[in-house]
């Protein structure tokens, strides 16, 4: 069973509070320990002791069936003390590790946990002389508790597994040579070789001209992902097709993998609302049932006549057997591991359950055009050009935009090719804040700009450009206006389909961005959002989060979780999209999002939504059959038996209904 880890201190309720300080070094991939507070350790390889206590419970059960053959298939029962000692040696076979967790917690004064429940209901059944029903208890409740453990384990191991892809050793230049090293050895500027098929080990620089690598541990999407020299290379892909080089830009323990993998541990031991509910429950619920057993044990004794000990008694031990919380304590945790598992394949990181939950709960998704909902890459759509031909107008602007870093200059100059300006005399550059650059090719005096840049030079320009939805370039040679170049910011190809589930979800749509209000309205039309804001700073952006929770709404934003801090930390969830690449995003955001596809937000929802659903079915089904129960006991109908395969199979069938997340798709 699992009960609140040392961990579980980290307060659900701090949604935007920083992270406790991990050990940076990587962990133990063939055995990784969990410990909770009640001295359990769950571990996620088998021991030899593991073997061994699973072969003294079978030995258990084997001896408790060939006593019940004898009883009621030849009807022969040893005679007293033998049947005592059989059925001892039994139980202790059975329940040495529940009756030690007891005898630990009542040392710390803490009776009331289920450890000592199962103690006192199966030494109960041992007084009045049930025998066979005490050690079925106990056989069963570890049986049930094996299962529990197995489980949680899987969890955990899946969560790690799915990213603790990092190899042992690396290839590594040293010498004229490569030799082979613990990639915690490699430092920054190192070069480490990657033969295709292999998992690389930590972050760098590509050398090679061109690679293929398979991204899916740290995006969730197997489509090989093609990368060019010079490009940034991340711990955990797969070199798919040629032999590579890589130039290491940071430590092993400083790779995104590896801050990755720290913020999923992390996150398994941030607890949602429901499981502190779940835990404070317990802590009322379980002394309550204590008072109740102990009712139902003796207020009879002034109302019944004639009053039988032995009778209510025993009716008091089923009391206390079915009442046992394991189901809710194990499975409501597990619903969660296995939502934050199923969320990490998918390419998105959850920083605590707790953010599973947020997540039903949002009825406003605002978000951020440039890079969330549009490429970020700006391409030149039309060239326009009065008297001179479009190359050579073309060429006057690259050569220009080439002493400028602007992404519009950029994209400019991309797009007529470096080449294009070789030899161009180019001198006098000046940039001109807000407006564009100025300067002298060729001896004619160039401006390039937007159009109050024109109008500060007193420019005329035809009427038209002023109608024109994207950013422009406007020219001008010796002061006459020679044309101009439009260029746009591409949409996301998911993010229609992104915008259209999240209204099927009654989930409205707000884009705030600092662009230009007749581009941000054009990128609303065409995606179909419900509001969009432009021309805003990030204090804007803040008052219409700001307006939107004062009128109760729950909001998502969704941005790159740097230049909108303030945004992500005023949301009820911070969503930082193409989180990957920046270190800053994992920090500031609440939920990662690895990749760049907006279908991701509806995603997160969904594994929100189906978690919260099956981790409520479990609390619902838990609560319905112990109370049914509960009351058969008290009057009688039910018995140890019953109370036992009632209470393992409600703990069971949680169990099944948790870990079938993992195997889920969305």
């Amino acid at each position: 069973m699992i009960e609140n880890s040392n961990n579980s201190d980290i307060q659900a309720g701090d949604q935007h509070s920083n992270h406790a300080e991990h050990d940076k070094s990587a962990p133990e991939k063939q055995q990784t320990i969990h410990s909770d507070d009640d001295g359990h350790d769950h571990n996620a390889t088998d021991t030899d002791s593991g073997w061994k206590s699973h072969w003294q419970l079978l030995l258990a059960i084997i001896i408790l069936v060939a006593m019940l053959v004898l009883e009621f298939g030849f009807e022969f029962v040893p005679p007293f003390p033998a049947n005592l000692i059989i059925f001892s040696a039994a139980y202790l076979l059975a329940g040495y590790n529940v009756l030690y967790m007891a005898y630990r917690k009542a040392k710390r004064f803490d009776f009331f946990n289920e450890f000592f429940l199962m103690s006192v209901a199966t030494i109960g059944a041992f007084v009045i002389g049930s025998y066979s029903e005490g050690v079925a208890v106990m056989a069963f409740y570890s049986v049930g508790e094996w299962f529990q453990d197995a489980a949680v384990n899987r969890a955990k191991r899946s969560i790690q597994a799915l990213l603790d892809i990092r190899p042992d050793k690396v290839a590594v230049q040293r010498d004229g040579g490569f030799v082979v090293v613990d990639p915690k050895e490699v430092k920054p500027e190192e070069i480490i070789q990657i033969k295709p098929g292999e998992k690389v080990a930590l972050d760098g620089e590509l050398l090679s001209e061109k690679a293929s690598f398979n991204t899916a541990a740290l995006t969730g999407e197997s489509k090989p992902d093609t990368k060019n020299k010079g490009e940034q290379i991340y711990a955990g892909m797969i070199n798919l097709n040629t032999v590579s080089e890589i130039k290491v830009t940071s430590l092993f323990q400083d790779s995104k993998l590896s801050k990755i993998l720290e913020m999923v541990q992390d996150a398994t031991s941030r607890k949602s609302q429901t499981q502190l509910f779940i835990s404070r429950f317990a802590k009322i619920y379980t002394p309550i049932v204590f008072a109740l057993a102990l009712a139902v044990c003796f207020i009879p004794f002034f109302f019944v006549d004639p009053y039988v000990f032995n009778v209510w008694f025993y009716r008091a031990l089923v009391f206390l057997v079915i009442s046992c919380p394991c189901a809710l304590v194990v499975s409501i945790p597990l619903g969660y591991f296995g939502g934050i598992g199923l969320a990490s394949r998918n390419g998105i990181l959850f920083k605590g359950s707790n953010f599973l939950d947020v997540m039903t709960e949002i009825n406003v998704v605002v978000m951020d055009k440039t890079g969330t909902l549009t490429e970020g890459i700006f391409k030149v759509q039309d060239i326009k050009s009065k008297e001179i031909p479009q190359e050579e107008l073309l060429k006057y602007a690259a050569a220009i935009e080439s002493q400028s870093t602007h992404p519009i200059g950029l994209a400019v100059v991309e797009h007529a090719g470096k080449d294009s300006i070789k030899g161009i005399e180019i001198s006098n550059v000046e940039e001109i804040s807000g407006h564009g650059l100025k300067g002298t090719i060729a001896g004619k005096e160039v401006l390039a700009g937007n159009t109050k840049l024109m109008k500060k030079f007193g420019i005329e320009y035809p009427a038209e450009i002023d109608a024109i939805v994207y950013t422009i370039v406007v020219l001008s040679l010796d002061k006459k206006y020679a044309g101009h170049i439009t260029i746009a910011d591409k949409i996301k190809e998911d993010a229609l389909q992104a915008i259209k589930d999240l209204h099927e979800l009654k989930i409205q749509t707000v884009m705030l961005s600092g662009d230009k209000q007749t581009v941000v309205d054009e990128v609303a039309r065409n995606l179909g959002i419900d509001n969009a804001y432009g021309d805003l700073l990030p204090e804007g952006k803040v008052e219409k989060v700001t307006a939107l929770k004062n009128e109760g709404k729950k909001i998502a934003f969704v941005g790159d979780g740097v230049n909108d801090a303030p945004v992500v930390a005023l949301a009820d969830a911070g969503i930082a999209m193409g989180g990957l690449g920046s270190d800053a995003t994992i920090e500031t955001a609440d939920i990662v999002i690895q990749n760049d596809q907006p279908s991701k937000i509806v995603t997160s929802i969904k594994i929100g939504k189906l978690t919260k659903k099956i981790v409520w079915q479990n609390i619902i089904l838990a609560m319905v059959v112990k109370v049914i129960v509960l009351a058969l006991g008290a009057g009688g109908v039910a018995t140890l038996w019953e109370a036992v395969i009632a209470d393992v199979g409600v703990s069971l069938l949680a169990i099944l209904n948790a870990v079938r997340i993992q195997r889920l798709k969305i």
